[in-house]
C-alpha cells in the first residue's frame, strides 16, 4: 500500500510539473504570436522601409563645376576627373600611420602628400574621407584594387578637379576652390533645405575670387542615384537615376592676352592695373603683381608652398588691385582742380605763383627739387604737376569741402566690384578722424595737415581699382559704370546668356561739360609737352594722362629724398592714370608699380603698351618687353608686333585648339575644343 501511495504522490507532483511546463511553453508561444502580429501588422510598414533602405542606396551625384571664359572664350578654368587614394579614418583599424606606411608600399606617397592629409585631418574631423594621394595613374590604381583586402579604410574614388591652365594669370580675379573646412560645413547647416540639397556629396567649394563671389553660379545642382546593394554593401544594380544640373558658364570681360602682357610687364616688380571701359563698367584687365599658382589649392595646399606665398615679403596672396590702398601722388590733381571748379574756389585761369614751396605757419611744404614753375594756371598745374598750386588750393578749401567734393567719384568707398575682400581706402575729414582715432588730441584736425591732401599725400589713401573708376568718372563726363568682372552668365542648357545680377545703375555725376574739357585738355597736353612726352612720342591715337610719384615713407623738413639711400620696399611708388582715345575714351586704366620712382619711368610704360594693344593691335617687340619690365623704357618704345603674335604661356598661336579640359563621369583626363575668336576680333573696338 505503501509503495502505491508513493507512487501517486510521484504521478501527482509529474503531472503538475508538466502542467507547467505546459503553461510555460503556452506563455512563449503566445509572447511570439503576439510579438509576429506587433511586427507583422503594427510595425509592417516601418519595418518594410528599413529593409528597402537596406537593400537601396542612394548615392549623390556631385554637378560639372561651370567653365570660366575670357571675353574671346579663352577658358580660365575648366574641370577633369582623376582617380584619388581616400581614407575614412572612421573604418581605419590599427594605428593611421601604419596603414599610410602599408600603402606606401603600393602607391607613391610623398612627404608632403602625409603632412597635407594630417593637416586636412585635424581640420575636418567629421569629414567621411580625406585624400592621401590624388591624380593616380592607372597603373597605381590597378595595384591597389589588386591588394585592396590589405587596406580596411581606404578606397580609391574618381573625383572632379578645377583646373586653370593658365596657372597664375588673373589669379587674383579668378581665385580657387577647396576642400569645405569644419567652419564651412557648418555654416551649411543653416541652409534652406533646397539648398543644401543642391551641394549633397560636394567636397569642394570657391574660396577666394569669382569662384566664390559666383559660387552659387558655378557648382550647379547635385544629382543622385538609387542603387541595389548586397548584404555585403557592394552596388548590384542601378534602380533610379537623377542627372545633376552641371554649373552655368561664366563670360567674363577681361581680355586674358591683355591680362597675361601686363602681368609680363611687370616682371619681378610688385603693383596693380586695373583697365576699364568707362561705357560699360568692364573691367578689361585686373592685374595684381606678384600672383599664385590657384592650382596649388585646388586639392590641398601643401606646407612649404603655403609658407611660401604666406610669409613672402612680397606678399603673392595679396590682390593689390582691391586691398592694396597707397596714397595717390600727383594723379590727384585732376580731381582737385576739378573739385575746384565745381565748388567755385577757382576758375581755369585763377593764376598762383609757383615759387617752389607753400609756406604755412612754421612749415615749409616744398615741391620736387624745390624748383619754381613761376605763374601757373589749372591747365598748367595739371601739365607740369605743380605742388605749390595743389597746397594752396587744398588750404583754400579745407578738408571738408573736399571729401564733399571727392567722395562722389568713389574715393574712400567700395566701388562694388563682384568680387569679395575689396578695401575702402581713405579720403579723409574731420569726421573721419573723429571716428577712426579714440584719444581726444588725436581726433583734433590741425589745419596743417589739409595742405598735403592737395597733392595726394597725408591721409590720402585709394586702391588702384578707385583710381580706374574715378578716372573713368571724370573723364566720362560724370557718368558713372558700376565695375565688374563677369559680363554675362551662359545657362549650361539653353545657352542662353543673361546679365550679371551684381551690377547696379547709379545717377551720373553733375559735372558742367566745359568743367569736365577742361581737365581732358589739361591731361592730354599731359602725353604732349608734360610728364610723359616721351613715352607717348609717335603714338598713332590721342591719350591723356597723370603721373604721381607717392611716398611710401616719410621724409623729414630738413631732408631731401635720395632713393639710393632707402631700402628698395621704402621707395617712392610709380603711379599713372590714363584715357584713351582722349576725345572719347574706350578704355581708362590706372597702373602703379610699387617703390619704382616716377611715375614717367616706371608706370606710363605700361599704360602705352596696353593702348597700343587694345587699340593698335601691337604688341611691344621682347626687347621693348625686357626694358618695361626692368622699369627702362621711358624713351619711346621700338617697332611693335602684331598683337596676334604674342602667345599665352602653354598655348599655341592665335586660333589653334587650346588644350583646356572639362569634367566628365569618366575617371580620365578628356580634353576639351574651345571655340576661340578670330585674329581681327582681338584687333577690333572692344564690344
Amino acid at each position: 500500500m505503501t509503495e502505491i501511495k508513493n507512487l501517486d504522490q510521484e504521478l501527482h507532483s509529474f503531472r503538475g510539473r508538466l502542467f507547467v511546463a505546459a503553461l510555460a511553453v503556452l506563455a512563449c508561444f503566445a509572447l511570439l504570436v503576439a510579438r509576429l502580429v506587433h511586427l507583422q501588422v503594427f510595425r509592417h510598414d516601418e519595418l518594410a522601409t528599413q529593409a528597402e533602405a537596406n537593400r537601396i542606396a542612394v548615392v549623390p551625384i556631385v554637378p560639372i563645376r561651370g567653365l570660366i571664359v575670357d571675353r574671346n572664350g579663352i577658358v580660365l578654368a575648366s574641370n577633369y576627373s582623376a582617380y584619388t587614394l581616400e581614407i575614412t579614418p572612421s573604418r581605419v583599424v590599427g594605428p593611421m600611420d601604419a596603414l599610410i606606411d602599408q600603402l606606401a608600399g603600393v602607391v607613391e606617397i610623398q612627404p608632403r602628400d602625409r603632412r597635407r592629409f594630417k593637416r586636412q585631418l585635424d581640420e575636418n574631423r567629421s569629414v567621411e574621407s580625406l585624400p592621401i594621394r590624388t591624380k593616380l595613374s592607372e597603373e597605381e590604381v590597378a595595384r591597389f584594387t589588386a591588394q585592396k583586402f590589405r587596406f580596411p579604410g581606404a578606397e580609391v574614388k574618381a573625383r572632379l578637379f578645377r583646373h586653370y591652365p593658365l596657372g597664375e594669370i588673373g589669379s587674383h580675379a579668378l581665385g580657387y576652390i577647396g576642400r569645405i573646412n569644419a567652419a564651412e560645413k557648418k555654416a551649411m547647416e543653416d541652409w534652406d533645405d533646397e539648398r543644401q540639397g543642391q551641394y549633397k556629396g560636394t567636397e569642394y567649394i570657391g574660396k577666394l575670387g569669382l569662384e566664390q563671389k559666383y559660387e552659387s553660379v558655378l557648382h550647379g545642382v547635385a544629382g543622385f542615384e538609387e542603387v541595389e546593394t548586397s548584404a555585403g554593401g557592394r552596388a548590384v544594380r542601378r534602380l533610379k537615376s537623377h542627372p545633376a544640373t552641371p554649373g552655368d558658364k561664366l563670360v567674363l570681360s577681361l581680355d586674358i592676352r591683355l591680362q597675361a602682357l601686363v602681368e609680363q610687364m611687370f616682371g619681378d616688380r610688385r603693383g596693380a592695373l586695373v583697365a576699364i571701359d568707362p561705357r560699360s563698367g568692364e573691367i578689361l584687365a585686373l592685374v595684381s603683381k606678384p600672383g599664385f599658382d590657384p592650382n596649388l589649392f585646388v586639392d590641398g595646399i601643401d606646407f612649404d608652398s603655403w609658407k611660401e606665398l604666406n610669409e613672402s615679403i612680397d606678399k603673392p596672396l595679396l590682390n593689390r588691385a582691391l586691398r592694396g590702398t597707397y596714397p595717390p601722388g600727383s594723379t590727384f590733381k585732376p580731381f582737385m582742380a576739378m573739385a575746384a571748379l565745381q565748388s567755385g574756389k577757382r576758375t581755369a585761369a585763377t593764376i598762383v605763383n609757383d615759387g617752389g614751396s607753400f609756406q604755412f605757419g612754421n612749415h615749409t611744404f616744398r615741391s620736387y627739387g624745390d624748383k619754381g614753375l613761376g605763374p601757373v594756371d589749372m591747365h598748367r598745374s595739371i601739365v607740369k604737376s605743380s605742388n605749390v598750386y595743389y597746397y594752396s588750393l587744398a588750404n583754400e578749401m579745407g578738408v571738408d569741402l573736399m571729401h564733399e567734393q571727392l567722395s562722389p567719384f568713389g574715393f574712400g568707398q567700395r566701388t562694388g566690384i563682384d568680387l569679395e575682400g575689396e578695401l575702402t581706402g581713405v579720403l579723409p575729414s574731420t569726421a573721419w578722424k573723429r571716428r577712426y582715432y579714440k584719444k581726444p588730441e588725436q581726433q583734433r584736425w590741425y589745419a596743417g595737415e589739409t595742405i598735403s591732401l592737395g597733392i595726394g599725400q597725408g591721409y590720402n589713401n585709394f586702391t588702384a581699382l578707385q583710381m580706374a573708376y574715378a578716372t573713368a568718372t571724370l573723364l566720362n563726363g560724370g557718368q558713372r559704370r558700376q565695375p565688374h568682372l563677369v559680363r554675362s552668365v551662359e545657362d549650361v542648357i539653353t545657352r542662353a546668356h543673361t546679365p550679371p545680377t551684381t551690377v547696379s545703375e547709379l545717377p551720373p555725376l553733375p559735372l558742367k561739360p566745359d568743367h569736365v574739357e577742361v581737365i581732358r585738355r589739361a591731361m592730354h597736353a599731359v602725353t604732349l609737352e608734360g610728364t610723359t612726352t616721351r613715352v607717348f612720342a609717335g603714338a598713332p591715337y590721342s591719350s591723356g594722362g597723370k603721373t604721381g610719384t607717392a611716398q611710401a615713407v616719410g621724409v623729414r623738413q630738413n631732408e631731401k629724398y635720395n632713393a639710393a639711400k632707402l631700402e628698395e620696399h621704402q621707395r617712392d611708388h610709380s603711379w599713372y592714370i590714363a584715357a584713351a582715345p582722349i576725345e572719347s575714351p574706350t578704355v581708362v586704366l590706372a597702373v602703379i608699380v610699387e617703390n619704382a620712382g616716377f611715375g614717367a619711368e616706371a608706370a606710363a610704360p605700361i599704360a602705352r603698351r596696353v593702348f597700343d594693344f587694345l587699340l593698335m593691335g601691337q604688341a611691344p617687340s621682347d626687347e621693348d618687353m625686357a626694358a618695361t619690365q626692368q622699369g627702362k623704357s621711358a624713351a619711346p618704345i621700338g617697332t611693335p608686333r602684331p598683337a596676334a603674335e604674342f602667345v599665352l604661356p602653354g598655348q599655341g598661336p592665335v586660333g589653334a585648339p587650346q588644350a583646356a579640359a572639362t569634367a566628365s563621369s569618366a575617371p580620365a583626363l578628356l580634353p576639351t575644343r574651345v571655340a576661340r575668336a578670330p585674329v581681327a576680333a582681338l584687333t577690333a573696338p572692344l564690344r
